[in-house]
């Protein structure tokens, strides 16, 4: 019998938040052999893969944060994958024990126990195919970052090496908080709202797929500022950086920085 749709995007869920992606995995694991043996962050390191690992095996949730369910539905399937749709199926999963009761009203603190209030889960319809589930959570969302330029306090000016100041105080104000070794999302223009938007689809890019020189710069910048896993030192701050520009108005330069923990929960099915 045929999987409903409803069950199919449980089955999304169950995955995103048991399973790594393949290439976050192995740069966890080139990140493990680069540490110091013995060191606080290859003992980190270590125990984030043993979690992985049992995480996979038990279909449970790899973190406790289950963070902000954020999907990504190609066009095509506007009318078959509905927003009721997901909401059902993120009720179910949270059912089911997948996803903690992870949403709360904004001023009451009441939780929302099925994960769906306004604005939970997120939904956008987009050219990407199949559906996408980001999960990011709470941890890492308190790190990312807004700047516009210039920035006097960072003498950092309307060009790349301003975006690099922004980055790399982004990473030494995060100091190890929302879970490093982390991935930055990082947008270069547009207004406010695209930036963050933009920031965030680029945690959605493979870690192991070609670099700019810039984001290779950003990137071994970041990690010899020694800040390493969980901030007790080493060679991993980052797992990776991915950047993107948009056309801006004349009068606005903004950067934004989408911090994700090293829990870059991330999957996508093609549905039936």
């Amino acid at each position: 019998m045929a999987m409903t749709i409803v069950d199919q995007i449980v089955e999304l869920i169950r995955r995103t938040t048991s399973s790594l992606p393949g290439d976050v995995v192995r740069a966890l694991q080139i990140a493990k052999g680069n540490e110091k043996k013995g060191s606080s962050a290859e003992v980190v390191l270590s125990t984030v893969l043993e979690n992985c690992a049992l995480a996979k095996k038990n279909s449970t949730p790899l973190c406790q944060d289950t963070g902000t369910l954020t999907f990504y539905v190609s066009e095509s399937l506007r009318t078959k994958v509905t927003r009721e749709k997901v909401e059902k199926a993120v009720a179910k999963a949270t059912k089911l024990g997948y996803l903690r009761r992870n949403s709360i009203d904004a001023l009451t603190g009441a939780s929302y126990d099925d994960n769906c209030g306004p604005g939970s889960p997120q939904v956008h319809y987009c050219k990407r195919r199949g559906v996408t589930l980001l999960m990011k959570g709470g941890g890492s969302e308190n790190m990312s970052r807004q700047y516009s330029l210039p920035d006097a306090s960072l003498g950092a000016g309307r060009d790349l090496e301003g975006v690099r100041k922004c980055v790399l105080d982004a990473v030494v104000n995060a100091q190890g908080y929302g879970c490093a070794p982390g991935i930055l999302g990082v947008a270069v223009g547009g207004d406010r709202v695209t930036g963050y938007s933009v920031a965030k689809e680029q945690l959605l890019r493979p870690l192991d797929e070609k670099q700019t020189d810039f984001e290779r710069r950003l990137l071994d910048e970041a990690n010899s500022l020694s800040i390493g896993p969980m901030g007790l030192g080493g060679r991993t701050t980052l797992l990776g950086v991915k950047t993107a520009f948009r056309s801006r108005l004349p009068a606005s330069f903004f950067v934004t920085v989408a911090y994700m923990c090293w829990a870059c929960r991330r999957c996508t099915i093609n549905i039936k």
